[in-house]
């Protein structure tokens, strides 16, 4: 029950929360420019999205315990129906890194694992990675969580889709990279989405 000597200096901290209130600032001002951005990017773009997907939704979401840090996402193009997800989110996960992960499942998951694989030596080589997780929300990786999209394991991606209901293609970006630094989320997003459009469009 007794604090420590780090955790006491940590609470006597002001600067720290006042730093913490600024970043958070920072960060929904770049998911809303990453908005911005992406819905550019979905100007007359033709999707293989589910029955019902409306291409106007998103959504931002802050929180405070993901693996017990604080997140800020944004969901767009967001589409949660039933079973049907047809989702890119962009995730700041503090004391992690940045992602970007595009979340399918339910109507046109056979199509969709059909076209990466149809279409794999398009999507590898971008530093895109496989989830291998036995859900979409797990947000670890490394090995164990996920499976690097090469251009030399397109027999293994095939393996793991083929007993999967779902599929979660994520980037992983550290926060020391230089277009985070820079405050260019939006063009780190941008193009994510960019290279795994051979999955979802006809």
């Amino acid at each position: 029950m007794l604090f420590t000597d780090d955790e006491t200096a940590l609470l006597a901290d002001a600067q720290l929360f006042r730093r913490k209130a600024v970043i958070t600032t920072k960060i929904r001002a770049q998911l809303e420019a990453t908005h911005d951005a992406l819905k550019q990017d979905l100007t007359g773009l033709s999707l293989a999205a589910p029955p019902g997907f409306d291409p106007t939704l998103h959504q931002l979401v802050k929180g405070e315990h993901l693996g017990d840090c604080p997140y800020q996402y944004l969901d767009y193009p967001k589409h949660f129906a039933g079973g049907d997800k047809f989702t890119f989110r962009t995730l700041v996960w503090w004391g992690h890194h940045v992602t970007c992960a595009l979340l399918l499942e339910g109507a046109g998951i056979s199509q969709y694992k059909r076209q990466l694989l149809g279409r794999f030596h398009q999507v590898a080589g971008h530093a895109l990675e496989l989830s291998l997780a036995p859900s979409l929300w797990e947000w670890n990786r490394g090995e164990g969580y996920t499976l690097p999209i090469t251009h030399d394991r397109k027999a293994q991606i095939a393996a793991v889709l083929a007993e999967r209901s779902f599929m979660k293609v994520v980037r992983c970006v550290p926060f020391n990279d230089p277009g985070i630094q820079a405050g260019q989320l939006a063009q780190v997003a941008c193009g994510t989405f960019r290279s795994m459009l051979p999955i979802v469009t006809p």
